[in-house]
């Protein structure tokens, strides 16, 4: 059940020069979030922004009550939250949605940047480190992801689109190698629309059952203003927000 409460900002850290990380102070919603979900946030009690903004969680310390956002800055909302320091409020609700499924015995997780969020909260989900991960960007700038992921999964892969760090090209530059040893029993997917189109494709090939978290506008986070629906398969419109946002590959044919 979602919650909502005041947080307190512990730290910010900057990854890049447009994106953060925030740790928040919040109990109840660090205790409760599962890998895949998400929050909204609340930087004011001014009218402006009139809406909360959805992020998904990217990582939590049960013990110590506190959930990690990464954000990038883009627009009046993230503008603000990057001039916040240690200590001030920040209104939470959450967590909120479907998160993935945390059966497997051996995931790959592939991602491209923001998309690599959610995934980094369901490495830190994996204690045994069995999961592994393609972690792709355009350039080498883009690849800001790949020391967070470095102690928590088993093997790491990193690809450019430029060639300047890692093997050159996209993550199917290297995911169908990792897919044909058959050592996978579930392929998590987050990032651009047009990269997890072609990563599923590729995924189906190989039989792998495949689960992706979709990023769309969201008026509430809660199901209520359906700006966030999109199709199902066999014409069922599905909310991201409550019906996802992790759905299993098979199950949505809009993007």
């Amino acid at each position: 059940m979602a919650v909502y409460m005041e947080g307190t900002i512990v730290r910010q850290e900057k990854l890049s020069a447009d994106i953060r990380l925030m740790e928040i102070r919040c109990p109840e919603v660090a205790a409760a979030a599962q890998p895949g979900q998400f929050v909204t946030v609340r930087v004011n009690k001014l009218h402006e922004p009139l809406l909360r903004r959805p992020f998904g969680v990217a990582g939590a310390d049960r013990a110590a009550g506190t959930l990690s956002l990464m954000y990038r800055i883009v627009g009046e909302t993230t503008e603000l939250m990057d001039t916040m320091e240690a200590g001030e409020p920040i209104s939470v609700v959450g967590p909120l949605g479907h998160g993935f499924h945390l059966g497997a015995k051996r995931g790959l997780l592939v991602g491209g940047g923001m998309g690599l969020a959610p995934l980094h909260f369901l490495a830190q989900a994996d204690p045994d480190h069995k999961m592994e991960v393609i972690v792709g960007g355009r350039t080498k700038a883009e690849v800001f992801w790949a020391d967070l992921f470095k102690d928590k999964t088993a093997q790491q892969y990193e690809t450019t689109d430029d060639g300047s760090y890692g093997v050159k090209g996209t993550v199917n530059a290297v995911l169908p190698g990792l897919l044909a040893t058959g050592q996978y029993d579930c392929v998590y997917v987050c990032g651009p629309s047009p990269m997890m189109k072609a990563v599923v494709e590729v995924v189906d090939k190989y039989g792998v059952p495949c689960q992706v978290s979709l990023e769309k506008y969201m008026g509430c986070g809660l199901g209520a203003c359906l700006s966030c629906s999109c199709e199902g398969k066999g014409g069922k419109r599905m909310k991201i927000c409550k019906d996802g946002p992790v759905f299993w590959s098979q199950e949505v044919v809009e993007w």
